[in-house]
């Protein structure tokens, strides 16, 4: 299946505050997660070779802007029936495996992705403290085959931007993996 890129989710778009469960069962509010500054929601999943591909920079740098104040958050929006492995089980593994320290959580209704727009995984939102959307797009230009350098660049660009106050910087790349997986039956239309 070819990969899917990210449509226009509109600048200053609200982040709704969800209830979404963890791979343990225990139920969080969204916004209790955050902290006062910046935040990045991450539709991620355990088995999109798109995720795999940064799963490990894109802690590493989630780590390192979580010192600067922007709280991380990863969601798995994947029907878990038909996509077993981006189940609880599936989770604790991609996290032990990627060394996050972030929340992982599940939007088993799709609800989180349907209210934000997400349509693929990996699909990455920069909010401002104000919880407004700033910046959906991609970590990087790089992708599991096209040979381009994983740097991180475009979400790093995005993020400082945030942070500084300052416009969202030109040329950054929309998000492209595997199309989010609905459950049987679902409409996201």
């Amino acid at each position: 299946m070819p990969p899917i890129s990210s449509t226009g989710t509109p600048r200053g778009a609200l982040l709704p505050d969800l209830e979404l469960d963890d791979a343990d069962g225990a139920v969080h509010r969204l916004h209790s997660l955050l902290g006062d500054g910046p935040s990045l929601i991450a539709f991620l999943c355990n088995h999109c070779p798109y995720v795999q591909h940064i799963e490990v920079p894109f802690g590493a740098l989630a780590a390192e802007y979580a010192a600067r104040g922007v709280t991380t958050i990863a969601v798995v929006s994947n029907d878990p029936v038909g996509y077993p492995q981006d189940g609880p089980e599936g989770m604790r593994e991609q996290v032990a495996r990627a060394g996050w320290s972030f929340p992982y959580l599940r939007d088993r209704e799709h609800a989180l992705a349907l209210a934000v727009g997400a349509v693929c995984t990996p699909d990455l939102f920069v909010y401002d403290a104000q919880r407004r959307l700033f910046h959906r797009g991609a970590f990087d230009g790089s992708t599991p085959k096209n040979g381009e350098p994983l740097t991180g660049d475009d979400l790093r660009g995005a993020l400082d931007a945030v942070l500084a106050g300052s416009d969202v910087p030109d040329g950054l790349t929309p998000s492209l993996g595997c199309g989010i997986k609905w459950a049987e039956g679902f409409d996201p239309n």
